[in-house]
């Protein structure tokens, strides 16, 4: 009866689309509530290790661990099968969390040492680590769903994947949050090797149960074209990236919003760093925050915020969040409390992850399989990684600017990027609609 309902409500799918949709929104599920876990612990620990105001220098650093990570990265998707690059990467995150583990349970290296240092490696290292997994691991399931996904079969069953993936993003950080007031943090580690376990698992049951007619992407008049298997190295990604205006605009929707984020985010981490003193309470408050974010984002796909894309049109939707962002660089300058910067950022990640997410990733439908697994390869990791690495920059003027100057230069920023966003969305839409209705490949 649930299953009937749901198929009604997200646009009238059938049995087997249901299966496939319900089993990504499952694996996407747990990926999310493992990663918003580790997000909750990353910055409460590095605050304690390290130290509040290096986070502009970490988010730098992981641009450039990214840059080698995307090209074995790439050079996997070469070598292998999709589903197997998930049981390998599954298999090396979980090593390096069983790692930290131990290592944070020393005495002197480790959590117990209560006094945040520059020099405290492992904090780095932490914080590297988590960001490239929700990276790496994010892209490559968007990847991987795009290429088994026709158009019209995403408009009724990405909103069932983001549904799972917000769901998994309250109960992840929310049994961390309970979990983290009768436990020590470094014990939540540990649960990561087993949440990655499962997804792999759980990968390998979507292969052996997933009929092979719901595996099958985008077809174009030139059959296969897109399902063909391609040898074409590293940079393949970074060139079709530089020189297709498609994938350069779908690189700036993700970035303008990331550069956006991190500069609020910034201002929202100072405010709890400035509350919360113990390496506990901040990532308690973290852990709920992530919580929220998503509570947010699952009510709103509940609600059928992705209808609007379906009534009206890809490039419509893809200037809602732009238009939201600029009203709250409005509330960052009247508001720039704890719950003020909290509601701001809430709201953001919140429509981000429920509206924007799903709808940008169907940009991705009607391109070839290098632009699917490489270019997205670059877009996301390295796209991602350089704008935060960007709104981080920004963020270091904080210092020689001062408090409420730097909010004001905030603000500013945000607009002038939004009128760039705004355009490009436009462009992105008519471009998308046009392939799709010629039967053509846009890249």
């Amino acid at each position: 009866m649930l299953g009937k309902l749901l198929r009604s409500y997200y646009g009238n799918m059938s049995s087997d689309e249901f299966k496939k949709f319900s089993l990504l929104g499952v694996i996407f599920g747990f990926t999310i509530g493992l990663y918003w876990m580790l997000r909750g612990l990353k910055d409460g620990v590095f605050m304690s290790v390290v130290g509040r105001m290096h986070i502009p220098n970490a988010k730098i650093l992981s641009l450039v661990i990214v840059i080698p990570l995307v090209l074995v990265y790439s050079k996997m998707i070469d070598m292998f099968p999709r589903h197997r690059v998930f049981y390998a990467l599954c298999a090396l995150y979980g090593m390096v969390a069983l790692g930290f583990f131990f290592m944070f349970r020393h005495p002197t290296m480790g959590l117990a040492n209560t006094v945040p240092s520059a020099s405290r490696w492992i904090g780095w290292a932490w914080y590297v680590w988590i960001e490239s997994f929700g990276s790496i691991m994010v892209a490559l399931f968007w990847s991987f769903a795009a290429d088994t996904t026709t158009p019209e079969s995403a408009k009724r069953g990405y909103p069932l994947i983001v549904l799972g993936a917000q769901l998994g993003g309250i109960i992840g950080p929310l049994g961390a949050y309970l979990i983290a007031n009768r436990v020590e943090v470094s014990w939540l580690i540990l649960s990561a090797v087993f949440a990655l376990a499962t997804i792999a698992s759980l990968i390998r049951y979507f292969m052996s149960v997933v009929p092979a007619d719901q595996l099958v992407g985008y077809k174009t008049k030139d059959e296969g074209s897109l399902s063909k298997k391609s040898k074409t190295g590293f940079f393949e990604g970074l060139r079709l990236l530089l020189t297709k205006p498609y994938l350069l605009g779908i690189f700036a929707v993700v970035s303008f919003f990331e550069i956006i984020v991190t500069m609020f985010d910034f201002l929202l981490k100072i405010r709890i760093s400035e509350q919360y003193i113990t390496v506990g309470d901040r990532s308690r408050f973290l852990l709920l925050f992530g919580v929220i974010v998503n509570l947010v984002a699952a009510l709103s796909v509940i609600f059928g915020v992705n209808k609007i894309g379906r009534k009206l049109g890809l490039g419509v939707a893809l200037m809602v969040l732009p238009i939201l962002v600029a009203v709250a660089a409005g509330v960052v300058w009247l508001l720039p409390s704890l719950y003020g910067l909290l509601a701001v950022v809430v709201a953001c990640k919140g429509l981000n992850y429920a509206f924007n997410q799903p709808v940008k990733e169907q940009l991705y439908i009607p391109t070839s399989r290098d632009a699917k697994y490489k270019a997205k390869g670059w877009i996301e990791m390295f796209g991602s990684r350089g704008s935060k690495g960007v709104g981080s920059a920004i963020n270091k003027l904080r210092a020689p600017l001062g408090a409420s100057l730097f909010i004001t230069a905030i603000g500013g920023i945000t607009l002038g990027i939004v009128a760039v966003w705004l355009m490009v969305a436009t462009y992105l839409g008519k471009t998308h609609s046009k392939a799709v209705k010629e039967n053509k490949v846009v890249v």
